[in-house]
């Protein structure tokens, strides 16, 4: 089937749109401990992070818009229908978590709607399973190693600064936090936006829009990565208070070590190409740090239905996207 030139660009119109709300979305990833700790106040920390989001593409290649565009489903069975409903699917899920304040995983809800919308059209022969093992595993690991690295960091730096008065260790630990901040808007804005930059390619190079060879033309990568930069600067208020002042209490130091492990960690996910959910990361990370001073210091609550989310994140997409298709195709065929 043939498909328009016009409908080509309302779909990567969607796409940026998504990218966005990304943004918008996750911008408590980047800003949340800054904003809590009172380090930045919430229009200068949401201008710093935006500006990180968007240079991110200077520092990282196109590893995780590869796994995206190739390894999730069939790209050969990709088409335009598929695109847009897995973006609707994953554009629903992102708004509905951001009204009820639920810091879910735009990732995962890219991801899951994509499975889903092919799903309906193909069956499970069109999934890639060493994709989905790929990113079953980061839904495990990535908050687990946030939570590990921001616990060593933290016990680390409780170590070096044991002899430091109070009042000193809070002014450095606001130095460093600027620092820190920097660092996990940079590893935000470098593995989240490529996951759009992976669908929109996927979609080109599905119409024959770039020749034999997948790659991600350099529009697309400056388009994406602007997108997200302006969805932070934007922000999620709702999630920025459930990230930073509900899951435990920080201090600077503490936001320090919650995003410097966050930041490694996307760094590490980011140059393997795994397509990691910031949100699970930042999260386990200030677990971590909380869990530091004592287990009870971490609202385990609030934690057990950030969790919840995350669990049903890829199906619900998923369930979305796969009933959109149907529709979708019932009227375009």
């Amino acid at each position: 089937m043939e498909y328009s030139y016009s409908l080509i660009v309302i779909i990567v119109s969607i796409a940026l749109l998504f990218d966005f709300l990304n943004g918008f979305h996750d911008a408590a990833n980047s800003i949340a401990t800054v904003v809590s700790t009172r380090v930045l106040r919430p229009h200068w920390a949401v201008l710093w992070a935006a500006f990180f989001n968007c240079i991110a593409f200077l520092f990282f290649g196109s590893h995780v818009a590869t796994t995206i565009g190739q390894e999730i489903v069939n790209p050969s069975l990709v088409d335009p229908i598929i695109v847009l409903a897995s973006l609707v699917g994953a554009t629903t899920w992102n708004i509905a978590t951001w009204y009820f304040g639920i810091p879910a995983s735009s990732s995962h809800a890219l991801i899951g709607g994509m499975g889903g919308s092919m799903l309906a059209k193909a069956g499970f022969s069109a999934l890639k399973a060493s994709g989905f093992i790929k990113v079953g595993i980061s839904i495990f690991l990535s908050p687990l190693l946030g939570f590990v690295l921001s616990l060593v960091l933290m016990t680390l730096v409780s170590g070096l600064f044991y002899k430091f008065t109070p009042r000193k260790v809070d002014r450095w630990g606001r130095r460093l936090q600027l620092v820190s901040a920097s660092l996990y808007s940079l590893g935000h804005g470098g593995n989240d936006a490529q996951k759009t930059m992976g669908i929109i390619a996927v979609l080109l190079f599905s119409t024959g829009r770039l020749g034999t060879t997948f790659s991600v033309p350099f529009w697309v990568v400056i388009s994406c990565q602007l997108a997200m930069g302006l969805g932070t600067l934007c922000g999620g208020w709702r999630i920025v208070r459930t990230m930073g002042m509900k899951i435990t209490k920080l201090k600077p130091i503490g936001g320090f070590c919650a995003e410097t492990g966050g930041a490694l960690t996307l760094f590490l996910a980011t140059s393997l190409g795994v397509p990691v959910s910031t949100t699970h990361t930042i999260t386990g990370a200030i677990m971590g740090v909380g869990s530091m001073t004592k287990l009870s210091a971490v609202r385990w609550g609030v934690a057990r239905r950030i969790v919840w989310a995350w669990i049903i994140t890829m199906p619900a997409s998923a369930l979305v996207a796969g009933s959109m298709w149907w529709i979708l195709h019932y009227f375009m065929e």
